[in-house]
């Protein structure tokens, strides 16, 4: 905890972030079925859809072949992590439907849960149970302060994303130092970088939202960004589903 919150600390000795204002002009408008921006608003039904199922799972605490967990404990990082995603297809639903700054503060919320919830049980697993447990609710409460901060300092009129920029690249920075740093207590660890790549993915889509749009006006780079965050989001679960103890000899 105290390393991520000196990240966000540092984050001050560089110029403000501000919320570019255009952000909110997607390439797709279409309304379709009565619904505003239609295709940005239902390509968040996915995280819905998964993060149910993640919640259901890890609850359950086994799949074939035996315990999901070797120690229960670490159930508890992956529930909020999948709350984060099924709360995420709301907030983003809700934003894209009516895009503005005070719809956006619960778009980015839930991200937040997901992404600082992914360290947490990450730490559990390779580092700590009890260090990972211990981190799970001050994580959220940065992450979720991160995006208060900015609410706030935009509705004086000097928004700031610096704490929400470390929030969300930097749990993803963090998650890589400790897959190089910590050996795995659990197969498929290649499967949580895949996870990590597919979100790359979307943030690529995201950036080219009008260009691709542009291409045969069919579908918006922000409408697959969604899909790709979502695929991620699905392969923590899939991996979940697959990987098994490492048992040292």
């Amino acid at each position: 905890m105290a390393a991520v919150a000196g990240a966000i600390v540092a984050t001050f000795f560089f110029p403000a972030i501000p919320q570019n204002e255009a952000y909110h002009n997607f390439a797709d408008d279409r309304p379709l079925l009565g619904i505003a921006n239609c295709l940005n608003v239902i390509s968040n039904a996915p995280f819905l859809l998964i993060g149910l199922a993640g919640i259901g799972f890890v609850l359950r605490g086994t799949r074939a072949g035996g315990k999901l967990f070797l120690d229960p404990r670490e159930r508890w990082p992956y529930f909020a992590f999948f709350v984060g995603v099924a709360l995420t297809a709301f907030g983003s639903s809700w934003y894209h439907h009516q895009p503005n700054d005070r719809t956006l503060v619960w778009d980015r919320i839930p991200m937040t849960i997901g992404f600082m919830s992914l360290v947490a049980a990450v730490v559990a697993e390779r580092i700590s149970v009890r260090a990972g447990i211990r981190l799970l609710l001050p994580l959220i409460a940065i992450g979720a302060g991160s995006v208060v901060y900015w609410d706030i300092t935009q509705a004086h009129g000097h928004g700031d994303l610096r704490p929400y920029a470390i929030a969300q690249f930097g749990s993803l920075l963090v998650l890589l130092l400790i897959f190089a740093l910590f050996p795995a207590r659990y197969t498929r660890s290649m499967d949580f970088v895949a996870a990590l790549a597919f979100y790359g993915v979307a943030k690529a889509f995201e950036a080219a939202d009008k260009l691709v749009f542009s291409m045969g006006h069919i579908v918006s780079g922000h409408t697959i960004k969604h899909l790709f965050a979502a695929l991620s989001t699905y392969w923590i679960l899939r991996m979940l589903r697959l990987r098994r103890p490492i048992h040292s000899s």
